[in-house]
């Protein structure tokens, strides 16, 4: 059986993009030329609401249309087991399906690939015939194992810990022009297509190729900045005004080298003829922190300038426009390209309320909805959840301890938060560290902590922030401290001695 209309879908999700620094969203550096002009093509969203600050959350969640606490896929428990992937209902239906990404986290590994016929993982340290074919059964039965998997989860962070390793000199090349090349090859192959890219260019460590560098960060010697943002975050490395431009500068460069590729896949699909057909969706699956509130990278917070990502979105039945008022959450992207399809999906069932094709979007009827992926009553508010930052905060400490630092473990380093977000307000419950709420409206930055005033907005968001707790079966532990347990029990004293010397462990 086909799509019922044979609609194509081509999934862009531009890893850790902030929506200030694109020329699309109004931003004055000319970063994005090729996605203003798909602005005018499609629906721009300026409230599109991530589930989470990072990637395997956010990729579980678009793929299951499941909230965080639902899937159950995070730093806790890196997989993704039991749901079944748009991916899988897509192929089922007689899509062919393909994932095309360098990120570590959307591996068989982490079965955020299952359902994907063709999949290629371009991670320099662990590529995708290490984490693929046979080798992934063996990965899975690793994963089956409380011991083995935590084996397993410090493979792929060393994996992770070698790939900064070679990427902090320069010498990390980018993978989105062959992410790019290998995504035209499987196009032009198919009849119906379901093909989702992952690209990486705007994730630390920032190494631009030298003509972005030229035009974004003139001077700059992408080797001398700051590249590690645990280093800044525990305090053992300072950065002045002058190298965060310098950093946003190869930040920047990186998100124009991503525009160009899109160029180079937005005017093959025209030359090809498959440019109309095809639903575009273009997102940011979270942002990044340049120095705001303290932090560097996407950890240990849930900011906007995380979680109020760029989403753009093309399909004839979308109308072409800049929305400043509709609250997108990503989860609404899998029941969109359901829609789309024609595709019922074989895990989570299309809700119309959650597809911007249809005219009951963000209609949920006035009372709670029950099931997965459900939504309480108001459609202008959007969740966020931030679970126990374990692999962060194993790196945190171990940039603390070798600088001498004790980290304050009443901190939001150890904390888990949620976050209920709507286009006027946000409030932020925070577990070790007292909550937060801003009046987006007026204060975009998040500046001014008004929590506990009687502002009815903020009151309003801290209940819809509880309901959705209570709906999600979310399990709010008291302690977040990072310990490996029996996983490290289990190592021999060279594994230990290696971990030490990449600094997870004391």
């Amino acid at each position: 059986m086909t799509g019922a209309d044979g609609t194509n879908v081509l999934f862009v999700v531009l890893d850790t993009v902030r929506k200030d620094h694109l020329s699309a969203y109004g931003y004055d550096e000319p970063t994005t030329p090729t996605l203003e002009a798909f602005a005018e093509e499609a629906a721009v969203f300026e409230h599109a609401v991530a589930p989470a600050p990072w990637t395997l959350p956010v990729h579980a969640s678009l793929f299951t249309g499941l909230y965080p606490s639902e899937h159950e896929a995070t730093q806790e428990d890196p997989y993704l087991d039991g749901a079944t992937t748009l991916a899988e209902s897509l192929s089922a239906a007689g899509y062919d399906t393909a994932c095309y990404s360098s990120n570590a986290w959307i591996t068989p590994y982490t079965n955020l690939t299952a359902g994907f016929d063709d999949h290629d993982n371009f991670f320099q340290i662990m590529p995708s015939e290490l984490l693929s074919g046979p080798l992934a059964r063996i990965w899975q039965t690793m994963n089956d194992s409380d011991t083995l998997r935590g084996v397993a989860d410090r493979m792929v962070q060393l994996g992770n810990k070698f790939h900064e390793y070679f990427a902090s000199e320069g010498g990390g090349d980018t993978k989105t022009p062959a992410v790019i090349d290998k995504t035209m090859d499987f196009i032009d192959d198919s009849e119906n297509f379901f093909t989702f890219i992952n690209l990486m260019d705007a994730h630390l460590p920032y190494h631009p190729p030298e003509e972005y560098v030229e035009q974004f960060a003139p001077g700059v010697d992408s080797a001398e900045v700051c590249q590690n943002s645990k280093e800044f975050n525990c305090g053992a490395r300072d950065i002045d005004d002058a190298e965060w431009d310098d950093i946003e500068g190869l930040y920047d460069a990186e998100i124009r080298h991503i525009d160009d590729q899109l160029d180079r896949l937005f005017t093959h699909l025209k030359e090809t003829g498959q440019w109309d057909e095809t639903m575009v969706v273009v997102a940011a699956d979270h942002g990044e922190l340049h120095g705001e509130h303290g932090l560097y990278g996407h950890e240990f917070c849930i900011y906007d300038p995380l979680v109020n990502v760029p989403c753009m979105v093309k399909h004839p039945e979308i109308e072409p426009e800049r929305d400043d008022e509709t609250v997108v959450e990503l989860v609404d992207l899998y029941h969109s390209v359901l829609d789309a399809t024609g595709v019922a999906g074989d895990g989570v069932s299309l809700d119309p309320a959650r597809s911007l094709l249809s005219t009951e979007y963000r209609e949920f009827a006035g009372t709670a909805s029950n099931g997965a992926g459900a939504h309480g009553p108001r459609g202008d508010v959007g969740f966020v959840e931030y679970h126990q930052p374990v692999v962060e905060l194993r790196q945190l400490e171990g940039k603390a301890s070798a600088a001498g630092i004790a980290l304050e473990t009443d901190s939001r380093f150890y904390s888990r938060m949620g976050a209920a977000r709507s286009p006027e307000g946000k409030y932020i419950h925070c577990t070790r560290i007292p909550d937060e709420a801003y009046r987006i409206d007026s204060d975009p930055g998040e500046t001014e902590d008004r929590a506990g005033s009687d502002d009815e907005l903020l009151v309003d968001l801290e209940a819809e922030l509880s309901d959705f707790v209570d709906r999600v079966d979310a399990d709010w532990p008291d302690e977040a401290d990072g310990t490996d347990g029996e996983v490290l029990d289990s190592m021999d004293d060279d594994a230990k001695d290696r971990l030490k010397d990449l600094g997870y462990i004391d």
